[in-house]
């Protein structure tokens, strides 16, 4: 009997590597079994161990003796387990040791690998060994089990290790989750990395004398073999591994033997050849010798290969634990690569296709990197013909796979499969795998770039055009030209910095050729007949653009997930020179560029992103100030000719980047910017003066009006980024605005940018507010937000639309800017100018939401063109983004305390009827509220539901009651669940909210009822059956409380009579359906047993609250009333495990749960329940020992519909995903 030491699993726990000094007592050895003490506590299991077997001192323990110094201590390692602990430095002397300990005494040796193996698994125990010739075949049979010893209060496993049977024995308390190779730590990392190395290096070192002797090898695979059958993970998972890692070993001497034994042959004919003068019958002889030798240790080593495939592999590959199947199969791949002519055939590829699908995405990562390796190597993809054949579809589809790096490696399969397999991916498969380019995540994105590039825009030819008269810029051009190509020719999406971010890794060069791209552009049509088309000049531009912003800022484009980069000072070199190199090039090309396409709109905003990428400083160190003159020239003709936002917008950031005061030319262009401003303020106060003299502006052509408009709209372009303060601008555009709220007679297209340019004058006013402000200035700046406000609440009444969204969020932006301005730490200022909406204001964002948000429109039944539909496509969806701004500005306002959060109930309403188009933005709202406050949050939800109860009540017959089968109510029970589903599975984090739910719903439910007694009926008694959709978010003890707080409404047992008193008794079903202590007086029987002692303990914990006790008639009152509550179970099962002391501190927030107004008291007595529902038994499960049970199917939790929420688990695997096809799979064991 071998035992383990105590240092076996808690090593780095007390000082690294350090060993206790306890030594075993020496004694004989009888009949035949070897003994060591275990670390057995209690005096019974020490006698029953030393009446099986006796002690003895293994003789190899001095040799293998390895000092180490740490933390100026000498620590000596005795075991295997010690030593491999330490770490690669002594483990090739410590596998000398032992197969010298081998050579001298095979027992003692194979006695101590065996221990080593134990020690591993982490298990605390003993191995008892007794010889296989000393026992009847029976009594063998009889040992092979495993099983639970009630005697001593232990765990065993029997199972044959050739020659001896072994007996494992442990605690039953081991610790199933925490054993070395799961324990996290670079220590544990690198213990498993050296246990790997010492199976690899004992192989290595035996193979050469007693590898093949027929005893050891028998005995570690029959060890593995029988420990990977066993139901304990830690067991299981060791000897798996272990057994992968030998296999793996073992096949590299297989390789090596082979060659050896073609040597061989091959030389053994050569000789033969020989004359018989020359050949010698003693060389023959000894090659014949040799080449049978390697065909006999093939023999035996093709033997140990299949004993480990076929007695540890076929089982394990599809192991409940993850861990294991990612093992198998990763070794698998290892066996392939390594010898292929006997691993690299169908009959072992098909596991790599069937674990494809599997539902953990690590063992499907492992998959995929082991076919990489296959697929990399051009000799090995011609014996892969069939199985391309038949997976390639699920590998195709796994880019689509919900963990990112097993989409990846995917996607980098699949390129390896277009290189080296010709026409295994069809037209069609690389058209999808294409628009991966376009993917959120960008290490996915980025390897798709690499398979864009390498099979579409990259081609062997390429470099031999320049050199073939292609011209200077000839292999970019042809480049250039096919990603234009591919991009119009996808239809799919319109983001081309998506696609320039994907094949940066790859394409940079050519990417970076902006001196090819500028020359495309400005080639003249009559010189070059292939000049671009004008679909082809706006992606080309497009393109440029997205490759001057990628390589000046460095990081992905927004919301492309990725981390933000930190650049090295190799990469901020390169980034440097690229800005430098782009302001050089276009610094002279792009005054160019803005002539030529001065009168298309689209072009020139694109063209006009450029300058805010310039190393500004270029312009004076390179002496190119003329170069500034002309952009500035060019960019103000524009400014002139345009009245497009986007180019105006382009252009007012073109002249804020120039007129940086920390540059030199800030001088030069702050003269040109302000002769602009002049030049377009002189011209709309001429409209203007104009418009007002001509009879109040009724009589003004709609060309004047255009004129007017245009003028406004530049204005508020600069004025969005520049101060126009002192051009008086407010007046201006106030009087436009007032005089619509007084007469409603001006065009849309004028008052849309005059509230811009109001909106932006306040806003500089505002900004302008210092610590030294005068109150007289604050008095007046004060009046104006007060004024602007009142229009604005004015226009949201507006006839037209845009006038009323716009109106709508310039006044959500304003509250919310004027309800968080710092305003310098001025008090006075922060008095006169903090601002929060009046009641009436309130109600007016509201309905305006609810009038203009969640308004269902009517679908006309029209047939239409396909091109009207597209385009009624495009209107529907623009104005959905409008409808999600509005939304998205509203609930700001309740997020950031300006709207009281009551408001929210009314847009909670309308979660589940808008959930697709609103949704996300309804959750977020009640994430972000309930992080504010809790309970706040909490009655917010209460609040809708019973506002929505209130509504189906009145449109229901009174005389009939509620209709629970209506679809109005329906609606309610799913609202309510998705509330539920919001809070996830974290009981504890949101226990006070739920427990609120719970308090005001029952309070709702019992308001209104007449008499004292119970006895009637309340009005809303219904709504208990919502709130119960949180009965399942409860903890058991709130359940209690939540119970004990019910009955206080009910005291007497009439009310369970009838079918109107259902809800209640649902009710009071979902909070006890889950109890550990459920009555048994909610049996058939009808009894009701008063508490236990653990029940006393409770109320004392209760009684510290604010409950007071109840009277004796309560009692008797809520005993005869739960002596009629058999309705609430069909069957009574097994009491459940006490509920620990230890809970009862969580009750803290019992005040909640009783209201001062409420005189009903707490029932001293409580009633013990017993748990019959089948959720209490899946609770019941985990206080069982953690025992993997591997002939067991693996249960998985449905996926739950409500994706998201705080603190909500998302299950990580999706059956949709990862069964797409119907290829044959292996039953799960």
């Amino acid at each position: 009997m071998i035992a383990e030491p105590n240092t076996a699993s808690n090593l780095p726990r007390q000082k690294e590597n350090a060993v206790n000094d306890e030594t075993a007592p020496e004694s004989a050895v009888q009949n035949g079994s070897c003994v060591r003490n275990g670390n057995l506590k209690t005096p019974r299991e020490k006698r029953k161990v030393q009446e099986q077997c006796e002690n003895i001192k293994r003789s190899s323990s001095s040799s293998r003796r390895v000092s180490r110094l740490q933390n100026g201590e000498v620590v000596e390692a005795v075991t295997l387990f010690e030593v491999v602990s330490m770490g690669k430095r002594a483990m090739q002397s410590v596998v000398d040791d032992w197969v010298e300990a081998y050579k001298q005494d095979r027992n003692v040796a194979l006695l101590d690998l065996i221990n080593f193996f134990i020690q591993c698994s982490g298990c605390q125990g003993m191995v008892t060994a007794e010889m296989f010739q000393s026992l009847h075949k029976k009594d063998v049979m009889r040992k092979m089990t495993e099983a639970f010893d009630e005697e001593t209060g232990l765990q065993y496993k029997k199972f044959m290790a050739y020659p001896w049977i072994l007996t494992v024995t442990w605690p039953v308390d081991m610790d199933n989750e925490d054993y070395p190779l799961i324990r996290t730590g670079p220590y544990w990392k690198k213990f498993k990395a050296n246990f790997c190395e010492f199976i690899a290096v004992l192989v290595q070192q035996c193979q050469c004398s007693i590898l093949y002797d027929s005893y050891l090898m028998d005995t570690i695979i029959s060890l593995l073999t029988g420990l990977a059958d066993s139901m304990v993970r830690a067991f299981r998972h060791t000897s798996t591994l272990a057994a992968m890692k030998l296999l793996t070993a073992v096949v590299s001497i297989h390789l090596n033997l082979d060659v050896n034994k073609h040597n061989a042959q091959r030389l053994y004919e050569v000789e033969k050849k020989r004359i018989s003068g020359k050949r010698t019958s003693y060389r023959l002889n000894q090659l014949d010798r040799k080449r049978k030798e390697c065909e006999h240790k093939l023999l035996e080593i093709q033997n140990m290969v299949n004993a480990i495939f076929k007695g540890t592999f076929l089982s394990r590959y599809r192991d409940v634990i993850p861990e294991i199947r990612a093992t198998c199969i990763e070794e698998a791949g290892n066996w392939m690569i390594t010898y292929p002519d006997a691993f690299l055939n169908d009959n072992y590829l098909k596991y790599f296709g069937w674990m494809l699908y599997d539902k953990q995405a690590e063992v499907r990562l492992k998959c995929l990197l082991g076919l990489q390796g296959i697929y990399r190597s051009e000799e090995l993809v011609s014996r892969m013909d069939l199985f391309t054949s038949r997976f390639k579809d699920r590998i195709v589809s796994m880019p689509l796979d919900k963990d990112h790096e097993v989409a990846v490696q995917a996607m980098k399969l699949l390129m390896l499969m277009s290189q080296n397999c010709e026409d295994a991916l069809s037209a069609e498969d690389c058209e999808t795998l294409y628009q991966f380019v376009y993917a959120t995540h960008r290490p996915l994105a980025a390897a798709a770039g690499e398979f864009l590039y390498k099979r579409l825009l990259s081609h062997k030819g390429d470099e031999e055009v320049q050199l073939k008269g292609g011209g200077k810029f000839g292999a970019s051009t042809d480049q250039l030209k096919r990603l234009i190509r591919f991009f119009l020719e996808s239809e799919l999406h319109e983001h081309v910095p998506y696609l320039i971010d994907s094949l940066w890794d790859w394409a940079g060069k050519f990417l970076k050729d902006w001196q090819c791209m500028t020359t495309l552009l400005l080639k003249n049509t009559e010189e070059d007949g292939e000049a671009l088309s004008d679909a082809q000049e706006s992606v080309l531009i497009e393109i440029m653009v997205a490759t001057v912003r990628e390589a000046a800022e460095g990081h992905p484009p927004v919301g492309r997930s990725a981390a933000k980069k930190i650049l090295s000072v190799k990469e901020k070199k390169i980034q440097l020179e690229d800005c430098t190199k782009i302001t050089e090039h276009f610094i002279m090309v792009l005054p160019q560029l803005l002539a030529k396409y001065s009168t298309d709109a689209q072009k020139v905003a694109n063209l006009l992103q450029i300058p805010q990428y310039y190393d500004l400083d270029v312009y004076t160190v390179g002496h190119l100030e003329k170069h500034l003159d002309d952009l500035l020239r060019e960019v103000k003709d524009i400014v002139t000719k345009h009245s497009d936002m986007s180019v105006l917008e382009a252009s007012s950031k073109t002249y804020h980047v120039l007129c940086s005061e920390e540059i030199s030319i800030y001088s030069q262009a702050d003269r040109a910017r302000t002769q602009l401003v002049d030049e377009l303020m002189e011209q709309l106060s001429q409209l203007l003066d104009g418009f007002w003299q001509k009879e109040e502006g009724f009589c003004v052509d709609a060309g004047e009006i255009s004129r007017i408009q245009s003028a406004l709209r530049r204005v508020a372009a600069f004025h969005n980024a520049h101060d126009l303060t002192k051009w008086n601008l407010y007046d201006k555009t106030l009087r436009l605005l007032v005089f619509e709220t007084e007469h409603g007679s001006l065009p849309a297209l004028m008052i849309l940018p005059a509230l811009q340019c109001t909106y932006f004058s306040l806003l500089w006013q505002l900004a302008a507010v210092s610590e030294n402000s005068p109150k007289e200035t604050l008095f007046v700046l004060r009046r104006e937000l007060r004024h602007f406000s009142q229009i604005c609440m004015c226009f949201l009444h507006h006839k037209n639309k845009d006038v009323r969204e716009k109106a709508f969020m310039i006044l959500c932006d304003w509250m919310l800017i004027l309800s968080h301005q710092d305003l310098y730490n001025n008090e006075e200022a922060v008095g006169l100018l903090g601002y929060l909406p009046s009641t009436s204001l309130q109600e007016k964002l509201l309905l305006f939401i609810q009038e203009h948000v969640f308004v269902e429109e009517e679908e006309e039944g029209k047939d239409l063109t396909e091109e009207e539909e597209r385009k009624d496509e495009r209107c529907r969806l623009d104005d959905l983004h409008k409808k999600r701004s509005l939304l998205a500005a509203y609930c700001k306002l309740i997020v950031h305390n300006v709207v009281e959060m009551a408001a929210a109930a009314e847009i909670y309403k309308y979660y589940t009827k808008t959930y697709n188009d609103f949704g996300d933005i309804i959750k977020e709202m009640l994430s972000k509220t309930r992080h504010n406050n809790k309970i706040q949050s909490a009655k917010t939800l209460i609040l809708c539901l019973q506002q929505l109860f209130q509504t189906h009540a009145e449109g229901q017959d009174s005389s009939s009651g509620v209709d629970f089968s209506s679809a109005s109510f329906t609606n309610m029970k799913e609202l309510a669940r998705r509330f539920s589903l919001t809070f996830g599975w974290d009981q504890v984090k949101s226990r006070e909210s739920v427990a609120m739910i719970h308090k005001e719903g029952i309070e709702f439910a019992f308001q209104g009822a007449t008499g004292g007694d119970g006895k009637c009926l309340p009005p809303n008694l219904s709504f208990l059956l919502i709130i119960s959709e949180f009965s399942n978010k409860l903890l058991k003890p709130d359940k209690r409380l939540v119970y004990t707080y019910l009955q206080r409404y009910i005291t007497e047992p009439v009310p369970c009579r009838g079918d109107e008193w259902q809800p209640l008794i649902w009710y009071r079903n979902s909070l006890l359906i889950n109890e550990d202590e459920e009555s048994s007086v909610l049996s058939s029987s009808g009894e009701c047993p008063m508490g236990t002692s653990r029940m006393s303990s409770f109320k004392r914990k209760l009684s510290n609250g604010s409950l007071p006790e109840t009277s004796q008639t309560e009692v008797a009152s809520k005993a005869l009333d739960l002596q009629h509550a058999s309705q609430l179970t069909s069957a009574a099962g097994k009491s459940r495990k006490r509920l620990k002391s230890q809970d009862m501190h969580l009750q803290k927030h019992l005040p909640l749960l009783c209201p001062g107004g409420l005189q009903r008291s707490y029932c001293k007595d409580e009633i013990k329940t017993e748990d019959i529902s089948e959720l209490g038994q899946a609770e019941g499960t985990t206080e069982d020992v953690d025992v993997d049970v591997v002939d067991a199917d693996q249960s998985l939790p449905e996926p739950c519909d409500e994706l998201s929420g705080p603190g909500f688990f998302i299950p990580l695997l999706d059956a949709q995903q990862h069964c797409l096809l119907d290829e044959e799979k292996p039953a799960r064991a």
